[in-house]
């Protein structure tokens, strides 16, 4: 059997080979020219690469009957590259060692979205309804507080922190559950939200001026513009 080096350079040949034909032979794809999106980075291909030859040496047999001529191996990868791009390299290496760990079977295109996103909790997320609760309950000032993740926070103050408190659960909880799963899909993608932005008091304040000194400064203002 041929090591991994070897397995990895023979399919970025492979991949480079069907890009190079797709590009030459049949030209951008229709989606591509209508939407405008962008083309895959080269560490995105970079990433797939490696997962199919970290595929092909764990899930030999498997392997090659799922794609058992390069025709159809090229187009899983062009399918795998423009479906897993929501997600970083490292996320989707991430997931393909998580699938190689916990599956016997060769994933397919879905069950890999899922290795790659891992589950909320892995990302330090809490659950929805703790999530809300703890947004409604939280002291102001909001940003000080002490939160279990920043997507609460955030989700929080997307939702409108009165409208959380000044309505029932069954009103409130719809909004800030839409706002708090977008941004939990964010972070499973390997997006890191910011922290609560505390805003502090200036170190230095400005003693107002006297009467006199004000007088002096519109003198020397009018002195200086002629008046």
């Amino acid at each position: 059997m041929k090591d991994s080096k070897q397995l990895l350079s023979q399919v970025e040949q492979e991949i480079a080979r069907s890009q190079k034909t797709s590009t030459t032979a049949a030209g951008p794809s229709d989606s591509s020219q209508n939407h405008g999106e962008r083309a895959p980075s080269s560490e995105l291909i970079d990433a797939i690469n490696q997962v199919f030859a970290l595929f092909r040496i764990n899930y030999h047999n498997q392997y090659h009957s799922a794609f058992g001529d390069v025709t159809t191996l090229n187009q899983a990868k062009r399918l795998w590259v423009e479906s897993l791009q929501r997600f970083s390299p490292d996320a989707i290496l991430r997931g393909a060692k998580k699938a190689i760990e916990e599956s016997e079977y060769l994933p397919t295109l879905h069950k890999m979205i899922g290795f790659c996103q891992g589950s909320p909790a892995l990302h330090g997320l809490p659950d929805v309804h703790s999530a809300y609760i703890e947004a409604c309950q939280a002291p102001s000032p909001k940003a000080e507080f002490n939160w279990s993740h920043p997507a609460v926070y955030h989700a929080g103050k997307l939702s409108d922190w009165y409208f959380l408190n000044s309505n029932i659960e069954r009103v409130a909880f719809p909004v800030f559950r839409d706002h708090y799963r977008t941004l939990c899909d964010r972070v499973v993608r390997g997006e890191t939200l910011p922290p609560p932005e505390i805003k502090r008091l200036p170190e230095k304040t400005e003693t107002p001026l006297s009467k006199d000194e004000n007088l002096e400064r519109l003198a020397s203002l009018r002195k200086d513009l002629g008046l």
